[in-house]
């Protein structure tokens, strides 16, 4: 991140307390922009149906946000369990709302293959829920959760954000139609609106269990555990690993952006780099060797590729660097160190 932007704007954050609707509140990127913004002094509304969050990710975002500052940041958040599927739930959660950062969606593409129907349901209509309320409620901007799955067949690399393929998933078809309901309500209702294509977040209360569990916590997970890797397909398929705080910031900065060229656009968000899922289960071997007394001697086993994921995947952010003044800070082996140190810790907590 440019530390200018990022300095300017969370400098004036904790000067201006403005209200922020924070939705998926319960999930890994939204309880971790949750903590944030209570560090930044800002006032949080959050909502979530734990479908796929968790109750105690909330708790841990207060509890770590009263941890840095020093004080008790309770009395700036408030909780609604709904369902942003329910419209009455959403017009109810975004009054008097300066900013809503929509993260609530069903993520995963072997779940939207599996139920395309639900995957729909949530990802499109719960989407035009958001956008409905912040026309009816005036909200300053909506900064959304797009996808690297819009890029679809493209086989550009990097990806740029003007040039997209045909999706190859239902979820990628959901993230697809988000960025076009964007648009047009931005022409014709003038709802301000930042998408961010996020490339493979990971971080600290990414859940690791699961069917739909992400690779890197995943892995941490098991290796501590002794348990088996798996890797679809040959190993050789990379993606571009971007820490969750550089994700935070990337929303804070859109939410503020005074650059009226960088509204109604999508941005990768991203590191601009990539790395082979080879490649990645040996770091993460090696650090947490380093880390923990544990002899990692066993070897991934492979399997088939799975149906609708992407073989590559690359972002080009120059978009980002020039409209936003975004320069993430956290490369992918700092980003590994500080996501190991969690999830040991929270290892040593459970037992």
């Amino acid at each position: 991140m440019n530390m200018k932007t990022l300095d300017r704007v969370q400098n004036f954050l904790k000067n201006n307390q403005k209200t922020w609707l924070i939705t998926g509140v319960a999930g890994f990127i939204g309880s971790n922009l949750l903590e944030r913004l209570l560090i930044l002094n800002q006032k949080v509304i959050g909502i979530d149906n734990f479908s796929t969050g968790y109750r105690e990710n909330i708790d841990k975002a207060i509890l770590d946000a009263n941890t840095i500052t020093g004080i008790d940041t309770n009395h700036n958040f408030k909780f609604i369990e709904g369902d942003i599927r329910c419209f009455e739930d959403c017009l109810s959660a975004s009054k008097n709302v300066n900013y809503i950062l929509h993260q609530a969606a069903l993520g995963s593409v072997p779940r939207s293959v599996k139920d395309p129907l639900m995957t729909n349901d949530v990802n499109i209509n719960g989407f035009l829920n958001i956008l409905l309320c912040a026309r009816d409620n005036k909200v300053d901007r909506v900064i959304y959760a797009a996808s690297s799955s819009t890029y679809g067949d493209c086989l550009d690399s990097p990806k740029i954000e003007n040039r997209i393929g045909n999706p190859l998933s239902p979820y990628a078809v959901t993230k697809a139609v988000n960025e076009l309901y964007s648009r047009v309500f931005y022409k014709i209702y003038n709802v301000e609106t930042i998408g961010l294509r996020y490339f493979n977040i990971f971080g600290k209360r990414q859940d690791p269990q699961g069917e739909y569990a992400a690779v890197i916590p995943k892995w941490i997970n098991a290796l501590i555990n002794s348990d088996d890797i798996f890797i679809n397909g040959d190993g050789t398929t990379s993606r571009d690993f971007c820490y969750v705080d550089n994700a935070i910031e990337m929303n804070i900065i859109s939410a503020l952006s005074e650059n009226p060229k960088s509204v109604n656009e999508v941005y990768n968000v991203a590191l601009g780099d990539s790395t082979s899922l080879n490649d990645l289960y040996e770091i993460i071997k090696l650090k947490l060797s380093r880390k923990v007394e544990m002899d990692f001697t066993s070897s991934p086993l492979y399997r088939d590729f799975r149906q609708g994921d992407v073989k590559h995947s690359l972002a080009d952010i120059s978009k980002a660097k020039n409209l936003l003044g975004y320069d993430p800070i956290y490369k992918i082996h700092k980003g590994l160190d500080k996501t190991i140190d969690w999830y040991i810790r929270e290892t040593d907590r459970r037992l």
